[in-house]
């Protein structure tokens, strides 16, 4: 089950149930697997819509990793591309979204 104050989310890969979190060693991890300089950099490519599926991919696996979840990369990169392809960018959006959050829904940062 998800903890969304954890900012763990439940999503369904071929027909399985797993739960996804960016913890910061997910995130580090990623910086590194995507080649990026900083975690921002990731913000930049998605808000801007400059990802590939290897970034779809690689979130997605970070956040399995954090979560100990039971699905391999392989198995992952091995799922049929028209039945998962929603699921994909869903779960990619919404995992982005519990880790950061909304920006319309921060309070403003006290000065």
């Amino acid at each position: 089950m998800e903890n969304p104050k954890r900012g763990e989310i439940e999503a369904v890969f071929g027909g399985r149930a797993v739960r996804l979190c960016l913890t910061f060693g997910a995130l580090a991890s990623l910086e590194k697997r995507l080649n990026i300089e900083n975690i921002s950099g990731l913000g930049a490519r998605f808000s801007e819509g400059r990802f590939s599926v290897q970034d779809l991919l690689s979130v997605v696996l970070a956040g399995l990793e954090a979560c100990r979840a039971p699905m391999t990369e392989a198995e992952l990169r091995d799922l049929d591309l028209k039945q998962n392809w929603a699921a994909l960018l869903d779960t990619v959006a919404r995992l982005l979204i519990a880790t950061f959050g909304e920006e319309d829904a921060r309070p403003p940062s006290p000065l």
